[in-house]
């Protein structure tokens, strides 16, 4: 969910940072491993009718490796736009949780995350799965699909979690032009029947290794 705040939470500047507290001392990157990506989030707000709509838009990550071993640091930027408390909460569980399952060791890592609308905060939590499995998509070198994204969360037990309004996120897709959209094989329970638009693929998934593979064309961990 994107909304507009315009309180004086609005005005900060700086940068949010969940998890360790450190500085950090950038050095040079594993030559494998993507440093910066920009990946699209399928999400809802409402139009000047209040009505619900769905929409596209982008976060920026970037990795960045430190000389120090105090363990993953997740930061987000609160410029130009920011993200609620709920969405950061979300967004540092699934990526914590994502690189656990992809066996990824990154105690040198620092993780920026940014929102690149001026103005406007990201809300919610079914951005977050795409996020996570991003974020391993860069640790280990492999480049998203084009067309292709994920709306769910990541749970404890590593399935995709349910989230709300699929239909308007998949028509929003479907306007930007996606050929497929994975979303979550457990529906939630306020939602309806939603259907899929001609020419588009939705794929259910229940497992972060099903939504990688189907995100990237590998396997989220190597045998």
């Amino acid at each position: 969910m994107v909304g507009r705040r315009w309180s004086w939470v609005g005005l900060l500047m700086g940068i949010v940072v969940l998890g360790w507290q450190g500085n950090v001392c950038a050095q040079s990157i594993p030559n494998h491993i993507i440093p910066h990506l920009t990946i699209p989030i399928l999400g809802t707000s409402f139009n000047q009718q209040r009505q619900p709509v769905g929409l596209v838009s982008q976060i920026d990550i970037e990795i960045q490796q430190r000389r120090d071993h105090h363990g993953l640091q997740i930061q987000f930027h609160t410029e130009p736009g920011q993200f609620s408390l709920f969405a950061r909460q979300a967004i540092h569980q699934a990526i914590t949780r994502a690189l656990g399952a992809a066996n990824l060791s990154t105690e040198s890592w620092t993780i920026l995350l940014k929102f690149p609308y001026t103005g406007l905060t990201m809300y919610g939590e079914s951005l977050s799965a795409m996020v996570g499995l991003s974020v391993v998509a860069m640790a280990k070198g492999e480049p998203l699909l084009e067309g292709r994204t994920l709306t769910g969360t990541i749970t404890d037990e590593g399935t995709i979690g349910s989230v709300s309004g699929l239909q308007l996120k998949i028509l929003a897709a479907y306007h930007e032009h996606f050929q497929r959209v994975f979303v979550p094989s457990v529906s939630d329970e306020r939602e309806g029947d939603w259907r899929t638009p001609f020419l588009m693929h939705v794929s259910p998934v229940s497992t972060v290794e099903e939504a990688y593979q189907g995100l990237t064309g590998h396997q989220l961990t190597t045998r």
